[in-house]
Parts: C-alpha cells; structure tokens; sequence
C-alpha cells in the first residue's frame, strides 16, 4: 500500500467524522504505520480518532500522539 494514499483515506475517515470534524490533527504514515499528532478537546476526541484511523483499509498499527487541550 502507498503511505501517501494511506495517510490521506485516514485524513477523509477524520474529515467526515459526524460529531468531530478533527481539523487539528495530523496523519502521517510510514509502513502502514500511522502517527496522529495535534490537537483536540477532549480525551473522547482523542479516542475516537485512534478508532477512526484503525478501522482505515491500509492501516496496520495507529501511533496516537494527540494531544488534549486543557
């Protein structure tokens, strides 16, 4: 699978999220390996992300590096 297209069928699955759009989050993805950085406002934001990106065809492990504002 391509990183590239990878990172961005992940960025899509985040986009179209109904209840959080996860406009503050990175994806970066190298081996199918994805790393999310940034920022949200809640520790369910931040859960829900990691679910999101998991279940993203091409993902074989999900690093979840956001970070929760306080």
């Amino acid at each position: 699978m391509d990183d590239r297209a990878t990172s961005s069928r992940v960025r899509s699955a985040l986009s179209t999220n109904p209840e959080y759009k996860f406009d503050l989050v990175n994806v970066v993805t190298f081996k199918g390996e994805v790393q999310l950085s940034g920022f949200v406002n809640a520790k369910a934001q931040k859960s829900t992300a990691g679910d999101i990106a998991k279940n993203v065809e091409g993902v074989k492990q999900v690093a979840n590096n956001i970070t929760v504002k306080e």
